[in-house]
């Protein structure tokens, strides 16, 4: 006996569904070790430590914030050439790597 075609638009449904599932990009936390990898060019500027020194501090900043930030940048909406073009040339695995990174460190002590 023949399936009845709603079987087959199930079935089918299901399938496509599960590939376009599997080639979306999932947002999930950045790995640390790959954002320290990258993080030399942005520790150029932005102190390791977390010093401000005229350059505003990344060190500590929520993984979200930092994210969203960068996303910004990347799309123009917050101003700043220099950021812009670093941020442009990063992937959404590299920013958030370097969220993860960054995120991950604490403030040195003040020297007081």
């Amino acid at each position: 006996m023949p399936r009845p075609p709603a079987r087959h638009f199930v079935l089918a449904a299901f399938v496509v569904g599960s590939i376009v599932a599997s080639t979306q990009k999932i947002d999930a936390a950045g790995d640390k070790a790959f954002g320290q990898y990258l993080s030399s060019e942005c520790v150029t500027c932005h102190q390791a430590s977390g010093r401000f020194d005229g350059i505003p501090s990344i060190v500590g900043w929520p993984e979200a914030s930092f994210v969203e930030i960068m996303k910004l940048y990347r799309s123009k909406e917050r101003p700043n050439p220099v950021m812009q073009t670093i941020a442009g040339k990063l992937t959404e695995e590299e920013i958030a790597a370097l969220a993860a990174y960054f995120g991950s460190l604490k403030p040195a002590a003040r020297a007081k």
